[in-house]
């Protein structure tokens, strides 16, 4: 696909992922509309950090995706939609489980009912690993049972089927992306990968939820890259999609790392309030990416150890946005 000149939509572009994607499409020549959630400091998230020469292209807009008699409008003549838009704290999800699942389901339903009438040419909902829960079997195929551990969890395992409903009943163009864990530049401390390594830079401590669990790490651009692919290709659709390096390593394990490459000597301690509850704790994460590659053509490219390189670097020119003492939900 050329996206030169596309109609694209993507909700939840202030975000991590989001805001790469955003320039990504930027950078290809795409005609995007950036939607980020309304806040009274007009920030833009992430989107202010898109690089200069594409920032005039730029054209956010602010809207509350379950308002439906707004999006009629807006997405007019839109072509596709890539949905990034949801809480995805599952932390988050403990405190306040209603927002989360009224926001993910219902502004997902909403965007689908949109791409419905306007007949857009293809709807991209972003996944998670985390509607598997604890691995039954490894590597995780897109065949896995689903397995609700978090209201979180729950949530995205209700948009996926939803948004594949569409499909189903309407011939919508769905394909459904689902990453494993995406760590890079311009991520909050809410996730491990920063977290270790703010606080690794910061102080002789680093305070550590259970470290046992193994997780399977993608470095952003390689996951950008998984969305662009699996939405040029019309083998995706209909299809769910992992995304994921097919490599996995213990939390415990991969603090050593990081203190290794920061060389800063800090020390795990364990802190209970980042341990999830028991039978919440997904305990193994692992992907089967076969799919991928023969649907989209898609491999990740870059290692874990040269994807912390390029985070730490990030991470230690931007400290000032990360304040170690406080655990982010």
């Amino acid at each position: 696909m050329d996206w030169k000149g596309r109609k694209v939509v993507v909700t939840g572009a202030g975000g991590f992922i989001g805001s790469h994607l955003t320039e990504e499409l930027l950078r290809r020549g795409a005609d995007v509309l950036a939607i980020v959630r309304y806040n009274s400091k007009g920030s833009i998230g992430h989107l202010s950090m898109v690089a200069p020469e594409l920032r005039g292209h730029l054209n956010v807009v602010r809207a509350e995706l379950r308002d439906l008699a707004v999006l009629r409008p807006m997405l007019e003549g839109r072509q596709v939609i890539f949905n990034l838009a949801a809480y995805v704290g599952i932390p988050y999800s403990y405190v306040n489980p209603q927002e989360v699942i009224e926001n993910n389901i219902l502004s997902t339903l909403n965007l689908l009912l949109v791409a419905k009438e306007n007949g857009m040419e293809r709807f991209v909902q972003t996944s998670t690993s985390e509607v598997y829960g604890s691995a039954r079997s490894v590597p995780i195929s897109e065949s896995h049972p689903y397995q609700p551990q978090s209201p979180y969890s729950a949530s995205k395992i209700a948009t996926d089927n939803i948004a594949l409903s569409f499909h189903y009943s309407f011939g919508l163009p769905v394909s459904i992306v689902r990453p494993f864990n995406t760590y890079g530049p311009r991520q909050s401390a809410r996730a491990v990968i920063p977290s270790l390594i703010s606080q690794a830079l910061k102080g002789d401590v680093i305070k550590v939820g259970t470290t046992t669990t193994t997780r399977d790490f993608t470095y952003v651009a390689d996951t950008v890259q998984g969305f662009l692919r699996i939405a040029e290709s019309s083998h995706s659709i209909g299809q769910a999609i992992n995304l994921g390096t097919g490599r996995e390593i213990s939390i415990d394990d991969l603090a050593q790392l990081i203190v290794q490459k920061v060389g800063t000597g800090a020390r795990l301690e364990f802190d209970a309030s980042r341990a999830r509850p028991d039978k919440s704790e997904v305990q193994r994460l692992l992907a089967d990416v076969s799919k991928a590659k023969q649907l989209a053509g898609w491999e990740p490219t870059y290692s874990l150890e040269r994807g912390l390189e390029l985070t730490i670097e990030w991470i230690r020119a931007h400290m000032d946005e990360f304040k170690t003492e406080i655990y982010n939900i």
